[in-house]
């Protein structure tokens, strides 16, 4: 009898609070983020507590400049067995970098999560999946810094960020054979690729759509989906910002009152691990 394993898919977290977000760039400078009220740990705190409920394990990747200020949420991180991964030090896009500012703001967060948590750290995520056609050269130094993957390229096309013509499943670059890159799931509908990996389109779609989506990624496709958040999207109560624009507002606050119920529906109707478990621990790789 021929019997179909049903794929594992990634939970990952993306581990920054509500002023980080690149959208609120032009709103909120980076002089203002200790003086505003922090709501990263309460919030990370209740996932955690979600997780651990529902027996679920995940990747967190985890902004250094968080890890520095509340170096017990990291440590719960890891204590409760999930796997710490780098966010970047203070979200500054790769688009916005040098290649030796980027390399220096790898080994900063690398080394205050490893610092903390005692943990090598081997896989990172670009902030707002800043790395694309145009810097590639990224994955080589993510590489040549001892990362052995990524999850920053996401193959759509958004205003923000975006590498449509990538492949849709883990692959390993032509410029650095020795980084595994895990892009953020998407359909293939209508010839292009539709986001359905998470963040503001999980709180946009019903979530009928998603569970169909993920459903057909792992029983048609037969492939391992990934999933991500952020701790500020399943709190309403955040303060809320002023003078942005509608689009903004409208992407940042949509269904934030709906999210932590979503969430325990997607984490309970799928199968879930941390990315190093699901990708890493297998051999077989797209090219």
């Amino acid at each position: 009898m021929n019997v179909t394993i049903k794929p594992i898919n990634a939970m990952t977290v993306d581990v920054e609070d509500y002023f980080h977000v690149s959208a609120f760039e032009q709103h909120i400078t980076r002089d203002r983020w200790d003086k505003l009220p922090h709501r990263v740990e309460q919030n990370t705190g209740r996932i955690l507590d979600l997780f651990q409920q529902r027996q679920v394990k995940a990747t967190f990747f985890t902004l250094g400049w968080v890890g520095e200020r509340y170096p017990g949420l990291v440590r719960r991180i890891v204590a409760d067995g999930h796997e710490l991964a780098s966010h970047g030090y203070q979200h500054t896009r790769v688009t916005e970098q040098t290649p030796d500012q980027f390399r220096e703001d790898l080994r900063l967060s690398k080394r205050i999560l490893e610092d903390v948590s005692g943990q090598s750290v081997i896989g990172y995520r670009a902030a707002s999946y800043s790395i694309g056609a145009k810097n590639l050269w990224a994955l080589e130094i993510l590489q040549e810094e001892g990362f052995l993957y990524s999850s920053s390229i996401y193959p759509v096309k958004h205003d923000l960020y975006g590498m449509p013509d990538a492949p849709r499943f883990a692959y390993r670059p032509t410029n650095a054979p020795g980084l595994l890159e895990i892009p953020i799931t998407t359909l293939n509908l209508f010839r292009r690729n539709i986001p359905c990996g998470g963040g503001g389109f999980f709180r946009l779609y019903p979530y009928s759509f998603s569970k169909w989506a993920y459903r057909y990624i792992n029983n048609k496709e037969q492939q391992a989906g990934i999933f991500y958040f952020h701790p500020w999207e399943i709190d309403p109560e955040q303060p809320k910002q002023q003078g942005l624009s509608f689009k903004t507002r409208f992407r940042h606050y949509l269904n934030l009152s709906k999210m932590h119920d979503r969430l325990d529906n997607l984490i309970t109707d799928f199968a879930w691990d941390t990315m190093r478990n699901v990708f890493l621990n297998k051999t077989d790789c797209h090219h």
